[in-house]
């Protein structure tokens, strides 16, 4: 019903505004014989909304508070404009319209790209678009994610570049990007906040390559990747996931396993910790991420995220573990709508941020955690 709805307003506004404006035109722009364009369009609308209390509790402070907050709230345009070439647009509204110096697209624009069926399994991907990174909790989109571990939750998912896609067989599937590695230059993005031996290189770029694979008549799935970005000049970013996924019936289980070592510290967990005004280098980050959900029914399913994330440094005495972060985030979810996909949720999310001794001593770093209880609604909302 939404469809017709929408091309009748549209037509509406044709047949009326357009002849006060003009009474010569004979016909409207699109006539009904067109209608099938609008079959070639989608219009998504996302949204979440939830009612938060929280506590934190670090050292001597401690602070709690209620709120309500819009988590996530995007627009998607989605276009067939050829039989083999289709347009990707989506404009998250919370996050920063400023223009970035690299990319000059403001970090709200997430996607912007074209999709060229090249061949029946070469596909070609042009603009900004989301990096081929492998697991499972990258491959969800914000809206379904309550809180990210470490690496997801500081790392860059959104850059403009080039990539093709080979479908070797149905039931694996090869792809590879070249893109850039930033979206602003070095010096907008860090200040002062730099090494005296850094350089800006002649190109910010990262290398992504990507595997996914299906097996056991889709009961076991995987998306593997590894990839190379280089920050600054002659030093970069090696980043390795393993994502495995198991289906059966009403249970799904997901692992990943990261792996990002950093010879300039892209993700800012350990240079927030050193606390000298100067960007760290040799950071390495390893993860563990584990969701595990289950329907209990067609309204209710329940879900569990476990993580941990281990951040080390590299100092004169060896590489040292300065922070191990864990955390839990159970929900479950009501869905009382059969044709509509409106979900309402009620979940907790738990982290916890453990400094080793080293970091404790020699950078007076405390313990704290984060607790939250959360009450909202996810809302995938397809407009047109």
């Amino acid at each position: 019903m939404i469809r017709p709805f929408f091309l009748f307003l549209f037509l509406l506004c044709t047949l009326t505004g357009f002849s006060q404006i003009r009474d010569s035109l004979a016909e409207p722009l699109i006539s009904l014989e067109k209608e099938t364009l609008l079959k070639n369009i989608n219009i998504t609308f996302d949204m979440r909304m939830e009612f938060q209390a929280y506590t934190f509790r670090g050292g001597d402070s401690y602070y709690n508070g209620l709120q309500f907050e819009n988590g996530y709230t995007a627009l998607g345009i989605s276009a067939k404009l050829h039989e083999k070439v289709d347009f990707h647009f989506r404009n998250r509204f919370n996050k920063g319209g400023e223009v970035q110096s690299l990319d000059q697209l403001g970090s709200n624009i997430e996607l912007a790209y074209i999709d060229i069926q090249a061949s029946p399994r070469f596909n070609l991907i042009l603009g900004k678009t989301y990096a081929f990174y492998g697991g499972y909790e990258y491959e969800f989109q914000a809206l379904d994610v309550l809180e990210y571990n470490d690496i997801q939750s500081n790392a860059l998912a959104f850059v403009t570049g080039a990539g093709i896609t080979y479908q070797n067989s149905k039931q694996h599937k090869l792809g590879f990007q070249i893109l850039n590695s930033r979206t602003m230059l070095y010096d907008d993005l860090y200040g002062d906040v730099v090494a005296e031996n850094i350089q800006e290189p002649d190109w910010p770029v990262a290398f992504v390559g990507n595997w996914r694979g299906s097996f056991f008549e889709e009961k076991f799935q995987t998306i593997y990747s590894l990839s190379y970005s280089n920050q600054v000049k002659k030093r970069g970013t090696y980043f390795f996931t393993l994502g495995n996924k198991y289906q059966n019936k009403n249970l799904t289980l997901m692992y990943d396993f990261n792996y990002s070592y950093e010879e300039v510290d892209t993700k800012g967990i350990v240079t927030s910790i050193i606390q000298n005004d100067v960007l760290a280098e040799d950071a390495l980050y390893i993860e563990n991420w584990l969701r595990a959900e289950y329907q209990f029914s067609p309204k209710f399913r329940g879900l569990l995220s476990l993580m941990t994330s281990n951040a080390y440094g590299d100092f004169e005495s060896g590489r040292e573990l300065l922070r191990t972060s864990y955390g839990m985030v159970p929900t479950v979810y009501y869905s009382p709508f059969k044709n509509l996909d409106v979900r309402f949720f009620f979940a907790y999310i738990g982290r916890y941020y453990d400094y080793s001794n080293f970091a404790t001593k020699q950078f007076n770093a405390a313990n704290y955690n984060r607790n939250e209880v959360r009450i909202g609604f996810i809302a995938p909302l397809l407009l047109l």
